[in-house]
């Protein structure tokens, strides 16, 4: 009886606002063999999802739990501040922090920013998600501050934003559980770091190096006649020097003489000895 080959797969899981997109179509052309099923999760959901052995790796935003796992830095957000496209943020290029003063700003239970200390005015309590804190934005109860990626998943006609200039970040990271650093995940990193093929660690350079060699073509014979040894002039588009050497090793034109002494006499303009 012979045994079932499992064909490998690469489970991808990552958080909203995060577009995998053109790395999976990177994955796709470098390991077609290799299928990529990408695992949306929530926002609080990304290192569990590792951690529950129910994703390889993971698009998260940081901080992630080094605990037995391991983290690579992507990219880092702008922040911007939410609010109705009749509100009087509309008229600023750019927001700051002081500038909210005496606005709700909304601090939702999913929130991606890590505050010091929030902005504005509190709410009465804090929305489930950024989906609900989006809502009560619509209805003008107040303003939410988001990665910019995060709002325009959440994109409606009556709502705009601008830029924060003094907020908080959001750093988007590759997680993985650092026990299964397999050779897909290698690959995986190879990817989102731009490696090509030729340099990266995983299964693209085992197939790119399964590729015969390229032969190489021996070098065309010397016509009869042409400079050898020590003598060889450089070449010029292909054919060999016929006069002076680089090394000056040849015999200058028109001269009997050998000698250095009588090379450097011509060279000085002296008249050349008659024989």
């Amino acid at each position: 009886m012979t045994e079932m080959q499992v064909t490998p797969s690469f489970r991808l899981a990552y958080v909203p606002g995060v577009t995998p997109g053109k790395w999976a179509r990177v994955w796709s052309d470098r390991l077609p063999d290799v299928p990529l099923a990408l695992v949306a999760v929530d926002a609080a959901d990304g290192e569990p999802t590792l951690r529950a052995g129910d994703a390889d790796a993971a698009l998260v935003r940081l901080p992630v739990d080094r605990t037995g796992l391991s983290a690579i830095p992507l990219y880092t957000e702008t922040t911007v501040v939410v609010f109705p496209k009749d509100h009087w943020l509309a008229a600023a290029e750019e927001v700051t922090v002081e500038d909210l003063a005496d606005d709700v700003v909304f601090h939702p239970l999913d929130d991606t920013l890590e505050w010091e200390q929030l902005p504005g005015r509190p709410a009465i309590e804090r929305p489930a998600t950024t989906a609900d804190a989006i809502e009560l934005v619509a209805a003008g109860v107040g303003v939410l501050l988001v990665p910019q990626s995060l709002a325009r998943l959440h994109h409606r006609r009556d709502l705009t934003y601008r830029t924060m200039t003094d907020a908080p970040q959001s750093r988007v990271a590759l997680s993985w559980p650092e026990e299964l650093t397999t050779d897909l995940v290698e690959e995986f990193i190879g990817i989102v770091r731009g490696r090509t093929v030729n340099s990266s660690r995983g299964r693209g350079q085992t197939a790119a190096a399964a590729q015969p060699p390229v032969k190489q073509q021996p070098p065309a014979k010397q016509q009869p006649g042409s400079a050898k040894g020590a003598g060889k002039g450089r070449s010029t588009g292909g054919r060999p020097t016929t006069g002076r050497t680089a090394t000056g090793g040849g015999r200058p034109r028109g001269g009997s003489g050998s000698s250095s002494g009588g090379s450097a006499a011509a060279r000085r303009g002296r008249p050349k000895r008659r024989g």
